[in-house]
């Protein structure tokens, strides 16, 4: 019998649904204490001083970036070109055109899969505003490569870090490395509370806009001495005072009290993918039919990808039939090459080059799940069924 391998499981078990009972029970359903004890906790966890939680990741990416518009210590004119890898997710882009902002595309790294330092580098011109890295499938970028490049050209680093929660480089959570960062925690990520997401940063004033972008563009929520609009001595009034063109991206309660149980699975989690990792590359790590995404110091492997070459090259349907029958769910190395996708019409955007690795990613790569449990014997049957797909080819 088949066992197969979807490409998400749940991380959830009692803990989680008395957490979101007791909220229930309680009547207390909109953000409140949980959300912000759950912002606290992450913070800490990951070694920042501030997290904001959102309802979802995407909603994180959106704040985080139109946030840069209103950062007074540096904030990014609206003509300013934000730098983004080829290969990531649709809300990595969007926000940054709906800010206002240029997309400039570059080249992913064959091997890594993140944006590749070279391009970047010949990419800043006057006009780039940030580099937006994006840690793709658990991996960490050149984070500190890029922060490097960022600081000596008087521009910001954020990070997408959706899907590499717990991945660090050198002890230091990816995540944490420019100015903010993203987390996602939807149902196929590393924690999952339903729908959620999290900023984190360093900057009070960062935190502040972030706080008001999240709830209408408001005060509330800020303390009186703040970095946007001084509160008045009349808490009435400043119940309803509107300071910036914002958004309504609150999380639930529930979620708040759900984030708080999943955070202490954290290292269980991550250790339990990393352990899956290991075996996936003595297995899959030296062949001459796929590449695997090559490791950037810690990776907390959000999936496993290969991308298909030699006698494998131009076979990725007819294997990924073969593997989907056989129970194994696979998907597309996130959205591939983002430029060959019919939205980009819509966009503001400058890409420059041939994108010939984001090419190979989006015809011939696929990623299949890792989870939170020893998954060696699917792995194992993985395994077999390429070889055996393989063997039928014709020569």
């Amino acid at each position: 019998m088949n066992k197969g391998l979807k490409l998400a499981t749940s991380t959830w078990d009692d803990k989680e649904i008395e957490a979101a009972k007791r909220i229930l029970d309680s009547g207390n359903l909109t953000m409140g204490v949980e959300v912000s004890e759950f912002e606290s906790e992450f913070a800490a966890k990951v070694g920042s001083q501030y997290a904001v939680m959102f309802n979802s990741g995407s909603s994180a990416n959106l704040a985080m970036v139109f946030a840069l518009k209103y950062f007074s210590q540096h904030s990014v004119k609206v003509e300013s070109e934000i730098i983004v890898p080829a290969v990531s997710w649709s809300t990595t882009y969007f926000p940054v055109s709906q800010a206002g902002f240029t997309l400039r595309f570059v080249d992913i790294d064959k091997y890594s899969l993140n944006l590749q330092l070279e391009q970047v580098q010949k990419s800043i011109n006057r006009s780039t505003g940030a580099i937006f890295a994006v840690n793709l499938l658990g991996n960490p970028a050149l984070l500190e490569s890029l922060r490097q490049l960022a600081d000596s050209n008087n521009i910001l680093l954020i990070e997408d870090n959706c899907e590499s929660l717990g991945a660090q480089i050198d002890g230091k959570h990816t995540g944490t490395f420019g100015l903010a960062g993203s987390f996602s925690f939807y149902f196929s990520h590393h924690l999952c509370t339903m729908e959620g997401g999290m900023v984190v940063t360093n900057s009070t004033e960062f935190r502040e806009i972030l706080i008001s972008l999240r709830a209408h563009g408001w005060t509330r929520g800020l303390p009186k001495e703040n970095h946007l609009h001084r509160l008045s001595s009349n808490p009435w009034e400043d119940l309803y005072r509107f300071v910036l063109p914002g958004f309504n991206l609150r999380p639930i309660e529930i979620a708040g009290a759900i984030g708080r149980v999943q955070l202490e699975k954290w290292d269980s989690i991550i250790e339990a993918r990393r352990a899956n990792a290991m075996k996936f590359m003595n297995l899959f790590g030296d062949s001459d039919w796929y590449r695997i995404q090559r490791e950037n110091s810690r990776s907390s492997w959000f999936g496993f990808a290969f991308v298909l070459q030699n006698r494998l090259k131009g076979q990725r349907e007819l294997l990924i039939n073969f593997l989907e029958s056989r129970g194994f769910e696979t998907r597309p190395i996130v959205a591939g090459n983002f430029l060959r996708n019919p939205v980009m019409k819509h966009l503001k955007h400058i890409a420059e080059g041939s994108f010939q690795n984001a090419n190979e990613i989006h015809t011939d790569g696929f990623f299949i799940g890792n989870h939170h449990y020893d998954i060696s014997e699917n792995l194992d049957e993985l395994h077999d069924l390429f070889v055996n797909f393989v063997e039928k080819l014709p020569r």
